[in-house]
Protein backbone atom coordinates (compact mmCIF):
# COMPACT_ATOMS: atom_id res chain seq x y z
CA UNK A 1 0.00 0.00 0.00
CA UNK A 2 2.86 2.41 0.75
CA UNK A 3 3.97 2.39 -2.92
CA UNK A 4 0.64 3.99 -3.89
CA UNK A 5 0.92 6.54 -1.06
CA UNK A 6 4.49 7.28 -2.13
CA UNK A 7 3.42 7.92 -5.73
CA UNK A 8 0.28 9.94 -4.92
CA UNK A 9 2.00 12.05 -2.25
CA UNK A 10 4.93 12.89 -4.54
CA UNK A 11 2.52 13.93 -7.30
CA UNK A 12 0.49 16.07 -4.88
CA UNK A 13 3.66 17.76 -3.60
CA UNK A 14 4.61 18.62 -7.18
CA UNK A 15 1.11 19.93 -7.86
CA UNK A 16 1.05 22.05 -4.70
CA UNK A 17 4.46 23.56 -5.40
CA UNK A 18 3.58 24.29 -9.04
CA UNK A 19 0.75 26.55 -7.85
CA UNK A 20 3.25 28.57 -5.79
CA UNK A 21 6.28 28.68 -8.07
CA UNK A 22 6.87 31.52 -10.51
CA UNK A 23 7.10 30.73 -14.21
CA UNK A 24 10.85 30.63 -13.74
CA UNK A 25 10.51 27.12 -12.31
CA UNK A 26 8.82 23.79 -12.96
CA UNK A 27 8.15 21.02 -10.42
CA UNK A 28 8.11 17.58 -12.02
CA UNK A 29 8.08 13.99 -10.78
CA UNK A 30 10.93 11.80 -11.96
CA UNK A 31 10.33 8.06 -11.72
CA UNK A 32 12.84 5.24 -11.61
CA UNK A 33 12.49 1.67 -10.41
CA UNK A 34 14.16 -0.72 -8.03
CA UNK A 35 13.87 -4.45 -8.43
CA UNK A 36 13.98 -7.07 -5.72
CA UNK A 37 13.32 -10.72 -5.14
CA UNK A 38 10.18 -11.00 -2.94
CA UNK A 39 11.23 -11.03 0.70
CA UNK A 40 14.72 -9.69 0.00
CA UNK A 41 16.25 -6.23 -0.14
CA UNK A 42 16.15 -4.15 -3.26
CA UNK A 43 18.75 -3.12 -5.79
CA UNK A 44 18.32 -0.19 -8.16
CA UNK A 45 17.82 -0.70 -11.87
CA UNK A 46 17.44 1.81 -14.66
CA UNK A 47 16.35 -0.61 -17.37
CA UNK A 48 16.25 -4.32 -18.10
CA UNK A 49 17.24 -5.55 -21.54
CA UNK A 50 17.09 -9.16 -22.80
CA UNK A 51 20.26 -10.92 -23.93
CA UNK A 52 18.52 -12.12 -27.10
CA UNK A 53 15.33 -11.22 -28.91
CA UNK A 54 13.10 -12.49 -31.69
CA UNK A 55 12.01 -9.77 -34.07
CA UNK A 56 10.03 -9.61 -37.28
CA UNK A 57 11.50 -8.29 -40.55
CA UNK A 58 10.17 -7.85 -44.04
CA UNK A 59 12.51 -10.49 -45.45
CA UNK A 60 11.22 -13.88 -46.56
CA UNK A 61 12.62 -16.78 -44.57
CA UNK A 62 13.03 -20.18 -46.26
CA UNK A 63 11.26 -23.06 -44.61
CA UNK A 64 13.58 -25.17 -42.52
CA UNK A 65 13.45 -28.92 -42.12
CA UNK A 66 10.97 -30.08 -39.49
CA UNK A 67 12.75 -30.97 -36.27
CA UNK A 68 11.06 -32.76 -33.42
CA UNK A 69 11.41 -30.84 -30.18
CA UNK A 70 12.41 -32.48 -26.93
CA UNK A 71 9.73 -32.22 -24.22
CA UNK A 72 10.95 -30.49 -21.03
CA UNK A 73 11.95 -32.92 -18.25
CA UNK A 74 10.83 -30.40 -15.61
CA UNK A 75 8.29 -27.62 -15.15
CA UNK A 76 9.43 -25.20 -12.44
CA UNK A 77 8.22 -21.98 -10.86
CA UNK A 78 10.64 -19.08 -11.36
CA UNK A 79 11.11 -16.12 -9.05
CA UNK A 80 9.97 -12.85 -10.63
CA UNK A 81 11.43 -9.56 -9.50
CA UNK A 82 9.09 -7.09 -7.88
CA UNK A 83 9.43 -3.60 -9.37
CA UNK A 84 9.06 -0.76 -6.90
CA UNK A 85 8.76 2.84 -8.14
CA UNK A 86 11.03 5.48 -6.63
CA UNK A 87 9.72 9.00 -7.17
CA UNK A 88 11.68 12.23 -6.85
CA UNK A 89 10.03 15.64 -7.11
CA UNK A 90 12.46 17.87 -9.00
CA UNK A 91 12.29 21.65 -9.11
CA UNK A 92 14.16 22.84 -12.18
CA UNK A 93 15.09 26.20 -13.65
CA UNK A 94 13.23 26.65 -16.95
CA UNK A 95 15.89 28.86 -18.55
CA UNK A 96 18.70 26.53 -17.56
CA UNK A 97 17.18 23.07 -17.03
CA UNK A 98 19.38 22.12 -14.12
CA UNK A 99 18.21 20.63 -10.85
CA UNK A 100 17.48 23.32 -8.26
CA UNK A 101 15.85 21.27 -5.49
CA UNK A 102 15.24 17.53 -5.12
CA UNK A 103 12.42 16.39 -2.84
CA UNK A 104 12.56 12.76 -1.74
CA UNK A 105 9.64 11.00 -0.05
CA UNK A 106 11.51 8.04 1.42
CA UNK A 107 10.21 4.56 0.65
CA UNK A 108 10.82 1.33 2.60
CA UNK A 109 13.40 0.38 -0.04
CA UNK A 110 15.39 3.55 0.68
CA UNK A 111 15.78 2.51 4.32
CA UNK A 112 16.99 -1.09 4.22
CA UNK A 113 20.05 -3.10 3.14
CA UNK A 114 21.25 -2.56 -0.41
CA UNK A 115 18.41 -0.16 -1.14
CA UNK A 116 19.67 2.04 1.70
CA UNK A 117 23.21 2.00 0.35
CA UNK A 118 21.94 2.85 -3.14
CA UNK A 119 19.88 5.75 -1.79
CA UNK A 120 22.74 7.10 0.36
CA UNK A 121 24.99 7.01 -2.71
CA UNK A 122 22.43 8.99 -4.72
CA UNK A 123 21.94 11.34 -1.77
CA UNK A 124 25.68 11.97 -1.49
CA UNK A 125 25.76 12.96 -5.15
CA UNK A 126 23.09 15.61 -4.53
CA UNK A 127 24.81 16.84 -1.36
CA UNK A 128 28.04 17.35 -3.32
CA UNK A 129 26.22 19.36 -5.99
CA UNK A 130 24.79 22.88 -5.87
CA UNK A 131 21.21 21.57 -5.62
CA UNK A 132 19.12 21.71 -2.45
CA UNK A 133 17.75 18.48 -0.96
CA UNK A 134 14.49 17.93 0.94
CA UNK A 135 13.91 14.52 2.54
CA UNK A 136 10.51 13.47 3.93
CA UNK A 137 10.66 10.37 6.13
CA UNK A 138 7.19 9.19 7.16
CA UNK A 139 8.31 5.63 7.93
CA UNK A 140 9.01 4.38 11.43
CA UNK A 141 11.01 1.35 10.28
CA UNK A 142 14.44 1.21 8.66
CA UNK A 143 17.64 3.21 8.85
CA UNK A 144 17.55 6.99 9.07
CA UNK A 145 19.75 9.14 6.87
CA UNK A 146 23.18 9.52 8.51
CA UNK A 147 23.74 12.42 10.90
CA UNK A 148 26.69 13.39 13.08
CA UNK A 149 24.44 13.88 16.12
CA UNK A 150 21.85 11.35 17.36
CA UNK A 151 18.34 12.07 16.16
CA UNK A 152 15.51 12.44 18.69
CA UNK A 153 13.29 9.34 19.04
CA UNK A 154 10.36 10.66 16.99
CA UNK A 155 8.68 8.49 14.34
CA UNK A 156 8.83 10.98 11.45
CA UNK A 157 11.23 13.60 10.11
CA UNK A 158 11.61 16.28 7.47
CA UNK A 159 15.14 17.36 6.54
CA UNK A 160 15.99 20.42 4.43
CA UNK A 161 19.58 20.66 3.21
CA UNK A 162 20.43 24.00 1.63
CA UNK A 163 23.37 23.85 -0.75
CA UNK A 164 24.99 26.96 0.73
CA UNK A 165 24.71 25.79 4.36
CA UNK A 166 26.01 22.21 4.23
CA UNK A 167 26.84 20.19 6.20
CA UNK A 168 24.35 21.96 8.49
CA UNK A 169 20.72 21.08 7.73
CA UNK A 170 17.31 22.02 9.13
CA UNK A 171 15.30 19.19 10.69
CA UNK A 172 11.68 18.84 11.77
CA UNK A 173 11.19 15.92 14.19
CA UNK A 174 7.48 14.96 14.13
CA UNK A 175 5.65 13.13 16.90
CA UNK A 176 2.77 10.83 16.05
CA UNK A 177 0.26 13.18 17.69
CA UNK A 178 1.52 16.26 15.81
CA UNK A 179 0.30 17.59 12.48
CA UNK A 180 2.82 17.28 9.66
CA UNK A 181 4.69 20.57 9.31
CA UNK A 182 4.60 23.34 6.73
CA UNK A 183 8.23 24.06 5.88
CA UNK A 184 10.26 26.18 3.42
CA UNK A 185 11.53 24.76 0.14
CA UNK A 186 14.66 26.65 -1.03
CA UNK A 187 15.14 27.86 -4.60
CA UNK A 188 17.90 29.68 -6.50
CA UNK A 189 19.85 32.46 -4.74
CA UNK A 190 17.86 35.69 -4.67
CA UNK A 191 14.47 33.96 -4.88
CA UNK A 192 12.36 33.51 -1.72
CA UNK A 193 11.52 30.05 -0.44
CA UNK A 194 8.14 28.53 -1.19
CA UNK A 195 6.16 26.80 1.54
CA UNK A 196 5.20 23.15 1.33
CA UNK A 197 2.23 22.27 3.57
CA UNK A 198 2.93 18.58 4.08
CA UNK A 199 -0.19 17.97 6.17
CA UNK A 200 -2.39 19.47 3.45
CA UNK A 201 -0.69 17.33 0.81
CA UNK A 202 -1.07 14.15 2.86
CA UNK A 203 -4.69 14.84 3.82
CA UNK A 204 -5.58 15.60 0.19
CA UNK A 205 -4.08 12.30 -0.96
CA UNK A 206 -5.79 10.38 1.83
CA UNK A 207 -9.21 11.87 1.08
CA UNK A 208 -9.09 11.83 -2.71
CA UNK A 209 -7.73 8.27 -2.88
CA UNK A 210 -10.20 7.08 -0.19
CA UNK A 211 -7.62 5.23 1.86
CA UNK A 212 -10.10 4.95 4.72
CA UNK A 213 -11.77 2.18 2.68
CA UNK A 214 -8.63 0.05 2.34
CA UNK A 215 -6.76 0.61 5.63
CA UNK A 216 -7.84 -1.84 8.35
CA UNK A 217 -7.90 0.26 11.51
CA UNK A 218 -9.25 -2.64 13.58
CA UNK A 219 -5.90 -4.44 13.38
CA UNK A 220 -2.71 -3.29 15.13
CA UNK A 221 -0.09 -1.67 12.89
CA UNK A 222 2.72 -3.84 11.53
CA UNK A 223 5.22 -1.68 13.40
CA UNK A 224 4.13 -1.73 17.07
CA UNK A 225 3.35 1.54 18.80
CA UNK A 226 4.65 2.36 22.26
CA UNK A 227 2.17 2.57 25.11
CA UNK A 228 1.60 6.32 24.87
CA UNK A 229 1.17 6.26 21.09
CA UNK A 230 -1.16 3.24 21.25
CA UNK A 231 -3.37 4.97 23.81
CA UNK A 232 -3.56 8.13 21.70
CA UNK A 233 -4.45 6.16 18.55
CA UNK A 234 -7.14 4.23 20.44
CA UNK A 235 -8.73 7.50 21.55
CA UNK A 236 -8.69 8.87 17.99
CA UNK A 237 -10.31 5.72 16.61
CA UNK A 238 -12.92 5.70 19.35
CA UNK A 239 -13.91 9.30 18.57
CA UNK A 240 -14.07 8.50 14.87
CA UNK A 241 -16.30 5.51 15.58
CA UNK A 242 -18.67 7.64 17.64
CA UNK A 243 -19.04 10.16 14.82
CA UNK A 244 -19.53 7.57 12.07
Amino acid sequence: MWSTVHFQLSAEIARQLTLKLSEKYVALTNERFTARVPGESAVAIEAIYPDAAVSRTGKRVHEAAIITTTPPPLRLQTVMLEREPQITVEIRDVANPKLVTAIEVLSPTNKQSRGYIEYITKRDGILRSDAHLVEIDLLRNGQRVPMREPLPPTPYFVFVSRANERPTIDAWPIRLDQPLPAFPVPLLPGDPDVTLDLQLAFTTVYDVSRYELVVDYTSPPETPLNETEARWVAEILQRAKQHS
